[in-house]
């Protein structure tokens, strides 16, 4: 399902140029394991700059490629990094829950495979200087990790992801805004985890912002599944489009 305004947006800058999109696997390497994502772009328009996605518990899958492809209709260069390898591809919950699993339990590990992958951007043909880190559900748990590693980024955005910090981790290494995107019925992260990250954002002097989205469970953004929420889902996008005008 692909809701109305986003057919509204990619009408308006690419019907023109729909034949210019390219989306493409990429294959890369991160230490001594090897990662495949998908880059998305549209040849046809000078890119406004480049946006990393980072992918939800089950790996990369069309979802994400949609996201980049509906990135790359507006412009920007998008591409969607693997952190679980190219030779991981979960199929129930409990692979997904093993995998992301193991890479919370291995913060260091973590970290090393979203550097690994956002130095990887500069192999990418279209792709430009200024990236901004966005990511979903276990993705957006992800780009809080990312930013609290101190990822030299022009801004991160998590979307109903992991809200938690980790015993001995902050934000004193952020230098980019942080926007948030949630859910006030989200039953992974609710209200407190919330207020908690927003206290130390603004402890740590992050520029932040967050816009909740009342009565949305947690993955509001992913079609077809029994929390989607077509308002949040619209609303949540065009608050990242202004986020991306703002840092990109």
């Amino acid at each position: 399902m692909i809701f109305r305004s986003i057919l509204a947006a990619t009408a308006l800058i690419a019907t023109a140029a729909q034949a210019e999109l390219v989306g493409e696997y990429h294959r890369y390497t991160v230490g001594d394991r090897e990662y495949e994502g998908y880059v998305a772009t549209n040849t046809a328009i000078e890119p406004k700059g480049t946006v990393l996605i980072v992918h939800d518990w089950d790996g990369m899958t069309a979802y994400e490629e949609k996201r980049a492809d509906m990135l790359a209709a507006l412009g920007y260069t998008a591409f969607a990094i693997d952190v679980y390898g190219a030779d991981e591809n979960p199929t129930s919950v409990d692979e997904n829950r093993a995998l992301s699993g193991a890479l919370y339990g291995d913060r260091e590990e973590f970290r090393a495979r979203l550097m690994g992958s956002i130095m990887e951007a500069a192999n990418i043909t279209g792709a430009t200087s200024d990236l901004v880190l966005m990511g979903y559900c276990f993705g957006g748990a992800a780009v809080l990790e990312a930013a609290r590693a101190g990822a030299d980024l022009a801004g991160f955005v998590s979307f109903h992801g992991g809200l938690g910090t980790p015993e001995g981790q902050d934000y004193a290494a952020t230098t980019a805004p942080v926007m948030l995107f949630h859910g006030s019925a989200d039953p992974v992260s609710g209200m407190a985890d919330l207020a908690s990250l927003l206290d130390q954002l603004q402890a740590a002097g992050v520029t932040h912002g967050a816009q909740v989205f009342g009565g949305a469970r947690h993955s509001f953004t992913v079609w077809g599944s029994n929390d989607y929420d077509l308002t949040a889902d619209e609303g949540s996008w065009s608050g990242l489009l202004g986020f991306l005008d703002e840092r990109l």
